[in-house]
């Protein structure tokens, strides 16, 4: 149906009309005389009729407003990360803690908006801050229309502010205690009850390198695990607890080894979470004989992580027994099984437990025989630059009767390291003093791997870096917005979980932002459509409890 203008006797005349056929011919037939054109835009029932139709034409209004060129009447803002992350933001007590902690502080713009902006933004985009505040444009995210970068950064410098000489209390040797700590102890205070506690907890540690100097003291050099030893960087320390919930986060200056934060760590956490009672999970890194006389010294419970090749009691004793190993098998997350053997050592009243996955042992077994093999065919070219690739030089000794100056080989493949390497095919040790079965203490140490999947999560999907701040309040205020969004990941993932549902999480982000809301003015009046809920986000929506707003509504009111 349309609308036809016809000129009669020299008047103009409006007809809605519509095209039909008959006897195989498309003719217009006349539904009704609209009455003179004059008239008609005159009483305003033309405009009223087509409004009471553009309720049921949701696409012509749109493309319409397109088509007129009026951009002004027409504004789209991206909803779904909003909805969903803001749902979880107020379930998981972040936003009431804010509203807590900033009760007698006198901001002049809303600082736990400013937060949430940030966090949402590292979910979404992640990287540097500087474009945060041209990236909240795109976004309807209540209570941030008036933010700008300048709020941004002194929200983060807030949440990295050193409290008071008189709640420096429980800080470690290597920090202080910031505004930071005060929220991460009111979090697990919200969620504390009689059946819940830190009766194991787990701690693995990552590098952060700076684009800048790092601070006034957080950037210095040191270990890079990220292959950059030139830049300044931090150390970046993540606890969480048995069913894999975040529970605080610890920055270091850059030069801290590894071996001397986990006892402050673990004094640290007893205080300031009331903690007794406490079995510690950490790699092979964080060990030295001082931290576990320490650990033992403070009655508490450890599964840790041993070194089988430089630790001469495991490499010639616990390695070297002969008792036979007892086969495991331990479910994955995937519903698949795991084959394990696993054996119970003591040594002068220390207790070991080998481990060995078969799957593992094969698969390091034949990388070495390729590296092995490109070694042999490198040999037969010359050798010289040989000796400087690590691959190769550890299974390289040099050539007894080579003469210098003369084209003899001054390497060749030393079989006993080959066949030294091939007793850690597959094997890990575990030293612990705990009051739980082998197979308890091998569970609990595969659970450490969630804390390493956590600092996967938030060095790729969620990069902290680059890091451009100047100062040290700023810069844990930085990381500690990445810190708030693992909270909320794995928040998600929980809801997910039990609603039995997987998602990819990038696909997840891309559906988010596909969900937008279409507004359109138009003489006063506003109407807002809604796009599809597109692949898995109606499930996941329903999932974590939040409304999806309906498809189209009248906004006028509001």
């Amino acid at each position: 149906m349309f609308v036809r203008e016809k000129r009669i006797n020299g008047y103009s005349y409006l007809y809605l009309v519509e095209s039909v056929r008959e006897d195989g011919r498309s003719k217009q037939r006349i539904i009704k005389n609209l009455g003179r054109k004059e008239v008609v835009l005159a009483d305003g029932g033309l405009d009223r009729l087509a409004a009471s139709i553009a309720r049921y034409a949701d696409r012509a209004s749109v493309l319409a407003q397109l088509a007129a060129g009026n951009p002004d009447g027409l504004s789209c803002k991206r909803i779904g990360a909003p909805l969903l992350f803001g749902r979880l933001w107020q379930e998981s007590g972040i936003a009431a803690v804010f509203e807590e902690l900033l009760a007698g502080r006198q901001f002049e713009f809303p600082v736990e908006r400013a937060v949430f902006a940030t966090v949402l933004h590292r979910i979404m985009v992640s990287g540097s801050d500087r474009a945060c505040d041209k990236w909240l444009e795109d976004y309807d995210i209540p209570g941030t229309e008036e933010l700008g970068l300048h709020h941004l950064y002194r929200a983060m410098a807030w949440l990295g502010e050193e409290l008071p000489d008189e709640e420096q209390g429980d800080a470690t040797p290597f920090a202080p205690r910031t505004v930071k700590d005060l929220v991460e102890e009111r979090l697990f205070a919200r969620r504390h009850d009689l059946f819940t506690d830190l009766s194991v907890v787990f701690m693995d540690t990552t590098s952060l390198y700076f684009e800048g100097a790092g601070g006034e003291t957080l950037g210095a050099r040191g270990h890079s695990k990220d292959y950059r030893p030139q830049l300044a960087q931090m150390i970046l320390g993540v606890v969480i607890d048995q069913d894999g919930r975040p529970i605080c986060t610890e920055m270091w200056p850059g030069n801290t080894a590894d071996v001397s934060v986990l006892v402050p760590v673990i004094d640290r956490l007893r205080s300031r979470f009331g903690i007794g009672r406490v079995c510690v999970v950490a790699d092979r890194g964080m060990i030295s004989a001082a931290t576990i006389a320490a650990l033992e010294e403070r009655g508490l419970e450890y599964v840790l992580g041993a070194r089988e090749r430089t630790d001469r009691i495991v490499r010639e004793v616990v390695l070297a027994d002969e008792r036979p190993y007892t086969p495991l098998c331990l479910e994955r997350a995937g519903g698949d099984e795991t084959q394990l053997f696993i054996k119970e050592v003591k040594v002068a009243g220390k207790r070991y437990i080998v481990c060995r996955n078969e799957a593992v042992a094969i698969e390091e077994a034949e990388t070495r025989r390729k590296v092995v093999a490109a070694l042999d065919r490198q040999l037969t070219r010359g050798d010289k630059a040989l000796i400087g690739n690590s691959a190769y030089r550890r299974f390289l000794r040099p050539v007894s009767d080579a003469k210098p100056g003369r084209k003899h080989k001054l390497f060749e493949i030393d079989a006993g390291k080959l066949a030294e390497e091939a007793r850690f095919d597959g094997v890990f040790v575990l030293r612990s003093n705990a009051r739980i079965s082998p197979l308890q203490a091998v569970i609990r140490y595969r659970d450490l791997q969630n804390v390493e999947r956590l600092f996967r999560v938030a060095k790729a999907t969620m990069r902290t870096r680059p890091i451009y701040h100047s100062s040290d309040a700023a810069i844990r205020g930085h990381v500690f917005c990445s810190f708030l969004a693992l909270i909320l990941h794995q928040a998600l993932d929980e809801k997910l979980r039990r609603a039995g549902k997987r998602v990819e999480w990038a696909d997840l982000l891309r559906d988010l932002d596909r969900l937008q809301e279409v507004t359109i003015s138009k003489r006063g009046q506003q109407i807002v459509l809604r796009t599809p809920a597109t692949n898995s986000i109606g499930p996941i929506f329903k999932a974590a409890g939040v409304a999806l707003p309906a498809n189209v509504r009248d906004a006028s009111a509001s």
